[in-house]
């Protein structure tokens, strides 16, 4: 037999071949229809006997009792459960706000993994709920709050958190309620009154501090005793006598591995407004005034200040952008000598504190480099960082004398809690918004700048000194 009758029984085989796997498809395609078509035909066949038991084989209206199994099957559509939190009284753990951005996400998942699993166990009747969480809190405050208590040395670490916890579940978010007397409790109780009569919704969990406003509040919701039944409330840190009255005749949910059990306490003394008699402050290392170089000094119109030709020191210096206005100082033991120069603030002829920063005059893009390497204000500016060994920002780099100057702009741009009335000569934080020109009262930032609409517009002219 030659090679041409060889080729020609190869082809043959070949042929065989493909007309089996081309026999194996159509099989595969069929059997995929027919799948198919069983799946519609249960479909059909559910729905039809879903139609027979509410309104009977030959239609007509429904019976009572199947009308009232169709409203339950109703109620128990779309299931879901909402979280209510004042985020002054329910604080996550440590360990969530010292971690940023991955902290917020850790935090979000683990509160929704406790969730979770309280509903699974205590509300059995509840099939895979949805869980809205709104923790509402003054993120400006609250990170004031976890500088002060040491947890963190910049308060933008906080801004981090709470923006991965916002980006982590779609339905988990931690609100920004501004400033203003209990405008959290103002804000869950109309949130509360939106979701209490929603069949939908299954159980409401409150977490709110102990305080008479909200022991008022809980009592209200007593006197409908139908619907307490409805509501839990979070314990994170423990129930104070405020409570008391009411917290026996609601369930108690604890979340210890989300949330701390006891309060926030400050590492630091405060600060308040009238301190004329502040302690001055001894650096562990030189004053950041005579580390760098400042910019030029605004200008004068009155020959009644008592300032060094030098031009004073940009001494107010802040955490980067993202952080919030400070309620707080650094207060150190008094070592002045007789040789040490009186310590002032700066100010108009309004009595307002006037910061001596040319902004405009910083590059830019150095400007930006020096936000992105998270450095430690407190380490770099002040010589002395509270958290030193559990900060999450930088402390190793060697700054230039420019960075320096640099960073304490950075600084500038978290506002004083105190404004414009701050006494603090070392205060560490931005009096007037260093975007802003004077006599105009915004900036390009407009609504959106976190400075208080009269930090704008400030007239730079200095008249007069403040010795502290």
């Amino acid at each position: 037999m030659d090679s041409t009758s060889y080729l020609d029984r190869y082809r043959q085989l070949s042929a065989v071949d493909q007309q089996k796997n081309q026999l194996i498809e159509e099989l595969l395609k069929r059997v995929t229809e027919l799948e198919n078509s069983f799946q519609q035909e249960k479909l059909d066949h559910e729905r039809e006997t879903r139609f027979n038991l509410y309104y009977g084989e030959r239609g007509g209206e429904p019976t009572p009792e199947r009308a009232l199994i169709r409203v339950g099957l109703l109620q128990d559509r779309e299931p879901f459960v909402v979280v209510l939190l004042d985020g002054e009284g329910i604080i996550f753990k440590d360990e969530f706000l010292q971690q940023g951005e991955d902290g917020g996400r850790n935090a979000a998942k683990q509160l929704y993994d406790a969730l979770h699993t309280y509903v699974t166990a205590n509300l059995p009747n509840i099939k895979v709920p949805k869980l809205l969480t709104k923790i509402y809190l003054n993120m400006r405050v609250f990170a004031e709050m976890c500088v002060r208590s040491g947890l963190v040395s910049d308060p933008s670490g906080i801004h981090d958190f709470i923006r991965g916890f916002n980006e982590t579940m779609s339905f988990s978010e931690i609100v920004d309620i501004g400033s203003g007397q209990n405008k959290a409790l103002d804000k869950m109780k109309e949130t509360l009154q939106v979701f209490l009569y929603n069949c939908h919704c299954h159980q409401i969990f409150l977490g709110c501090p102990s305080n008479t406003e909200y022991t008022n509040f809980l009592e209200d919701i007593l006197q409908e005793g139908d619907l307490t039944g409805r509501i839990s409330l979070v314990e994170g840190v423990a129930f104070e006598k405020e409570l008391e009255t009411v917290k026996n005749s609601y369930r108690i949910a604890k979340f210890p591995e989300v949330f701390r059990s006891v309060k926030l306490a400050p590492a630091w003394a405060p600060a308040w407004k009238n301190t004329h008699n502040l302690p001055s402050r001894t650096l562990l290392t030189p004053s950041p005034s005579r580390q760098f170089s400042m910019p030029p000094p605004l200008s004068r119109t009155s020959t009644n200040t008592s300032i060094s030709g030098a031009g004073a020191p940009l001494t107010t210096l802040t955490p980067n952008e993202g952080g919030g206005s400070p309620d707080f100082q650094v207060v150190r033991s008094k070592t002045e000598t007789s040789t040490t120069p009186a310590k002032t603030v700066e100010r108009n002829k309004y009595g307002q504190r006037v910061d001596r920063l040319d902004f405009k005059s910083i590059p830019r893009d150095e400007l930006n480099r020096l936000k992105k390497l998270k450095l430690c204000n407190y380490h770099f500016l002040l010589g002395e960082c509270p958290n030193e060994e559990n900060c999450y920002h930088d402390h190793d780099r060697k700054l230039t004398r420019q960075e320096l100057h640099i960073l304490s702009a950075i600084a500038r741009m978290t506002p004083c809690r105190f404004g414009l009335e701050c006494d603090d000569p070392e205060c560490i934080y931005g009096h007037r918004c260093p975007q802003s020109e004077p006599g105009k009262k915004t900036c390009f930032r407009g609504d959106s700048c976190r400075f208080e609409p009269v930090a704008h517009g400030i007239d730079t002219n200095i008249v007069k000194v403040t010795k502290v």
